[in-house]
């Protein structure tokens, strides 16, 4: 559905993208992430039409993009990272007015905007100022009027930022319910565990340039050999992470905020044990010593600039 192809951005003597390629299957979820700055945006804008490469091309529904910019806008819905609303508009006026945008007729307008309303419950806003919603309702008002042309394709550049917990859980769950109506969709975010959790494929951009694409579990395979190990200690954490560095298995120690060493090992269970051995023998009062999964979070600090080592 999405093919990018060799994208390149460069603003004077800065690459903003530098030679990007990915594609995206037809009614999938795919996540972008990255760091600010990494080129994210840059890349979203290009697929959206609104912005011109340096080099390279991109297709939606094989469709140029370059090329053929206003067949591509029939097809996609675009929702950037700083959206506008109208506050003196009601709900429903807001859609009336970019269903009008596209040309749909009033009478038809009026039922596709009740059906929208519904999916993303905002019924029983209808008739409220767009100023008197909260940000998680703006939001999900907003990917209504993404909605409103009934698009193949749907570009969400950070749609859940800003929310409470609850509204990402409901923004989440309204992605997961579009994905089920046949709609592909690219989304950035940094709320890297949720992206884990909705997408069946992520890209991860540093600096312009993509350092892994695939499922989470392919690039855990692929660019996390090492377990990752946590180390809780009673006290002398400084202490420990020396002890850890020294050992000829450890390939990084990273301290959390709440003083938990994360080790990333390349042994074996009894290697493990060893290890574990060593920090007791050092007088190290440990409290924890246990293996923990490879989520997105931890790939995303390790494949970027991330890692303490």
């Amino acid at each position: 559905m999405i093919r990018v192809e060799g994208l390149k951005k460069q603003y004077g003597k800065m690459e903003a993208l530098k030679g990007i390629s990915f594609e995206i299957n037809e009614e999938s979820i795919f996540g972008f992430v990255g760091p600010n700055g990494a080129g994210k945006t840059t890349a979203l804008k290009i697929l959206a039409t609104l912005m011109v490469p340096t080099e390279g091309r991109a297709f939606i529904d094989g469709i140029d993009v370059l090329k053929d910019p206003k067949k591509v806008r029939r097809l996609i819905g675009y929702m950037p990272d700083f959206f506008g609303v109208y506050d003196r508009l009601k709900v429903t006026e807001y859609l009336d007015f970019y269903g009008s945008c596209y040309r749909i007729p009033a009478a038809a307008r009026r039922g596709i905007i009740s059906d929208l309303l519904e999916l993303v419950d905002l019924s029983h806003k209808a008739d409220d100022y767009v100023d008197s919603l909260s940000r998680g309702m703006k939001q999900r008002l907003c990917l209504a009027r993404c909605l409103v042309h009934d698009p193949k394709v749907l570009i969400l550049d950070e749609p859940a930022s800003g929310l409470d917990p609850r509204a990402r859980v409901e923004m989440r769950e309204l992605l997961r319910e579009l994905k089920k109506m046949g709609k592909t969709i690219i989304i950035s975010s940094h709320i890297l565990p949720e992206l884990a959790e909705l997408c069946a494929e992520v890209g991860i951009i540093e600096a312009g340039e993509l350092a892994a694409v695939g499922s989470v579990d392919f690039i855990t395979s692929q660019l996390s050999q090492d377990k990752l190990i946590q180390v809780k200690v009673q006290s002398g954490t400084g202490e420990a992470s020396r002890v850890l560095r020294e050992h000829p298995g450890v390939a990084a120690v990273n301290e959390t905020a709440d003083g938990v060493l994360q080790v990333s090992f390349s042994g074996d269970t009894t290697a493990q044990q060893e290890l574990l051995r060593t920090l007791v023998l050092a007088g190290i009062p440990v409290l924890s010593f246990a293996e923990t999964g490879n989520n997105l979070e931890n790939l995303f600090m390790r494949i970027t600039k991330g890692v303490v080592q």
